[in-house]
């Protein structure tokens, strides 16, 4: 990918992942309130993962410098997966590689990634990772590991640590001990599915 290719705000996720989260929030979601849960919204998850990582709501439907999106997402995802399963939409090529759709933060760009065959997608994400952080135009930077990735991304964003940009990182256990931000990949999933922490409440009242 080109320097100039890169928006200022960038997701970097584990879309392998990030589905698996899904489902098991769907699986464990419908067995307490007692319904259907449907697929999450895609573009609703990218927005609560954008709010976390720091960046307002656009005040118009502009988009960045220079005509750029605003908001650039990037999937990474196994060799041989052709579409997230617990997501709309969710077909890599034809739905998501390239497409933007427009957030209450601005417009955001899909970006796919697959691994080589055999390739582990660890490599990848520090790759990629290192990539994003070399470019001084990326302000704001939210990134999805999986947690065996989690250790070997930690150097990276050690060595690339700087005052100029805001590094979130977002995973379904507390971590401690690290310069950069940290939110629980939890709540944005939950608000994407439609589950909301009242109708958790009033369940648990029952």
């Amino acid at each position: 990918m080109d320097r100039s290719e890169w928006a200022e705000n960038v997701i970097l996720a584990d879309a392998d992942y990030v589905d698996g989260v899904a489902f098991n929030l769907i699986v464990n979601f419908e067995r307490m309130l007692g319904r259907r849960i449907p697929q999450a919204d895609l573009a609703q998850w990218v927005e609560c993962v954008a709010l976390d990582g720091g960046m307002p709501m656009a005040e118009t439907a502009a988009t960045g410098a220079e005509g750029q999106p605003t908001l650039q997402v990037v999937l990474v995802h196994r060799h041989g997966s052709n579409a997230l399963q617990n997501f709309a939409p969710s077909d890599y090529a034809d739905e998501l590689n390239g497409k933007a759709v427009q957030t209450r933060v601005g417009e955001c760009l899909f970006t796919v990634v697959q691994t080589e065959d055999m390739a582990p997608k660890g490599q990848l994400m520090s790759d990629l990772l290192d990539a994003v952080c070399q470019q001084p135009s990326v302000r704001r930077l939210m990134v999805v590991p999986d947690e065996q990735t989690v250790a070997q991304l930690r150097p990276v964003l050690q060595h690339h640590d700087s005052e100029q940009r805001r590094t979130t990182l977002l995973t379904m256990q507390p971590m401690g001990g690290s310069a950069w931000r940290h939110v629980l990949l939890g709540f944005s999933l939950m608000a994407a599915l439609g589950i909301s922490s009242r109708e958790i409440d009033e369940k648990l009242r029952e």
